[in-house]
């Protein structure tokens, strides 16, 4: 017998969702500084009042009562962003690469989230994906979607032997060896000259199938951008990893992280092998990395060292503390304004940074939980997504 849904339960769900399209439009389409500051302004301030009405709770219950409806929401709302700015190049550019740091952001929640795994390395297996995306496309024949599946291996199976200290050591020391890698892949790939030194490489673009993803579409005298083909694209990765993410977190595989996070003794003293699902987690999480990062180098065309610094893992970390940790939907949000408001206030880019550090240290002390705090699991045997 089907579950009716009902209206009154799901409304919170598409009407910020709604709110989020129509924000995300006006956004991206203001030209001038202070066209954005007052949308930004406007925008913090509804979201207080809202707060202070108990929407922000009513919404989160409501996404994750009704996970396939809010899915179909965020589509479609992708799908009008597309609509409205299907012949500008830059907008496109920015939603891409949302959904693409979605994905690595899917994967990080895995691990800081669900399994309690530290990692301040996201943004160096992002690149390994970039980097091994350079060198197949660029130098093989082997079918792009090969070299995409290319780029999550290659970064599971080098994040697989980054696991084995991190199993040795605890809390800071473990976040000291992920730090300690992302410097060094940063600092092999600028001295490495067959990977193009600090110059970078150049790589082609996708083609799947025959269709080159990079080429613009025309319909008659319409001419939609070629980052719509890559809009499209990383919209389905971010679907399926957000389905993946969410189904890992309903299962006893969730139920096995979320046991290993909270108490690794009591855990071994009831059979549960911790190692085993740390390794799960890691790497899982990092192929989710590889992947987006694959796209990424072929979307833009060019990869160089200076784009996967430490800095940009803490800009990783951050979308899923400002997010909630643990909660899927609180880091899409949260992946939005991190990336997009310091694109359109350009005056704030060389302190973005500061900025990043600013709104975790507000987040820690005002709302330990994120913008959209992880709900209590409710685990059901007979669920169905």
């Amino acid at each position: 017998m089907k579950r009716l849904i009902d209206p009154a339960s799901v409304f919170p769900a598409l009407a910020s969702m709604a709110g989020i399209t129509l924000f995300a439009v006006l956004f991206l389409h203001a030209e001038s500084q202070e066209a954005v500051l007052g949308l930004s302004a406007g925008a913090v301030v509804i979201l207080l009042l809202l707060a202070r009405f108990g929407w922000n709770t009513l919404a989160a219950a409501s996404f994750a009562g009704h996970s396939r409806t809010g899915q179909g929401a965020v589509v479609i709302g992708v799908l009008i962003i597309v609509a409205a700015f299907y012949d500008q190049h830059f907008p496109l550019l920015m939603l891409a690469t949302v959904l693409l740091y979605i994905v690595v952001c899917l994967g990080l929640n895995l691990q800081f989230g669900y399994a309690g795994v530290v990692n301040f390395a996201g943004a160096a297996f992002f690149g390994i994906g970039c980097y091994t995306a350079a060198v197949l496309a660029g130098h093989t024949a082997l079918p792009h979607l090969l070299v995409v599946l290319a780029g999550g291996v290659m970064a599971a199976v080098i994040g697989s032997l980054l696991i084995l200290p991190v199993l040795r050591t605890y809390g800071h020391y473990a976040a000291l060896v992920t730090i300690a890698f992302s410097i060094l892949f940063r600092v092999f790939i600028e001295v490495n000259d067959a990977l193009g030194g600090p110059q970078g490489m150049r790589v082609p673009g996708m083609e799947i199938f025959g269709w080159q993803l990079n080429d613009s579409l025309a319909f008659g005298d319409i001419e939609i951008s070629f980052y719509a083909n890559y809009v499209l694209l990383a919209l389905a990765m971010a679907a399926v990893a957000f389905m993946l993410v969410r189904r890992l977190e309903r299962s006893w595989i969730g139920l096995n992280l979320d046991a290993v996070r909270l108490d690794e003794t009591a855990c071994a003293a009831f059979g549960i092998d911790v190692a085993r699902w740390k390794i799960t987690a890691f790497t899982l999480g990092n192929f989710l990395a590889g992947l987006a990062g694959s796209v990424y180098a072929m979307m833009t065309g060019f990869v160089a060292p200076n784009a996967f610094t430490f800095g940009d893992s803490l800009i990783l970390v951050s979308i899923v503390i400002l997010g909630g940790i643990g909660n899927p939907w609180g880091l899409t949000v949260a992946a939005a304004i991190v990336l997009m408001l310091p694109e359109k206030l350009q005056f704030i880019q060389e302190y973005r940074l500061l900025l990043y550090a600013g709104l975790v240290i507000l987040i820690l002390l005002f709302r330990p939980g994120g913008l959209m705090p992880r709900q209590v699991r409710n685990y059901l045997p007979g669920w169905k997504p």
